[in-house]
């Protein structure tokens, strides 16, 4: 039996492909190691720790050599359900939930912790982090024609 090695991947990586290593590993969707990531790196005020943890990350896992299993589904920004970017909308769509539980918990965790700044500054990284929605995601349909 093979033991199961983290590296970093080339295939899927933004900055250094420590992100897309460890959601291979983990075998989760890079976008939610990505926004944990922020989201750890943002929330207890430790930016700095973040980015030095990603660096010592890069530094210490070894870059990887196969391509990465391809997700059967990935997080994306919703295209239907969005208030502002659709970040909550593409969670919610992601795990099979309502979208307004989804923006409660956002809203309450920003304001219980009095991290309201960060809450924002939070979701704004996630409309960067999550990707758009996928041309084969979306449902086009043709509008109606304008009356002569």
């Amino acid at each position: 039996m093979a033991i199961r090695r983290l590296t970093r991947s080339r295939a899927d990586a933004k900055v250094a492909g420590v992100c897309a290593g460890l959601a291979d590993y983990l075998d989760v969707d890079v976008t939610l190691v990505r926004a944990a990531w922020v989201v750890l790196s943002i929330v207890p005020g430790a930016v700095v720790g973040g980015l030095l943890a990603y660096l010592a990350a890069w530094l210490i896992v070894p870059e990887g050599t196969a391509a990465p299993a391809t997700a059967d589904r990935r997080l994306a920004r919703s295209s239907t359900d969005k208030r502002i970017a659709g970040v909550c909308g593409g969670i919610a769509e992601y795990y099979g939930l309502d979208s307004t539980p989804v923006r409660l918990l956002w809203v309450i965790l920003s304001i219980m912790f009095g991290a309201c700044v960060g809450g924002v500054v939070a979701y704004l990284v996630a409309w960067f982090i999550i990707p758009a929605p996928s041309a084969s995601s979306l449902t086009t349909a043709s509008p109606a024609a304008p009356a002569a």
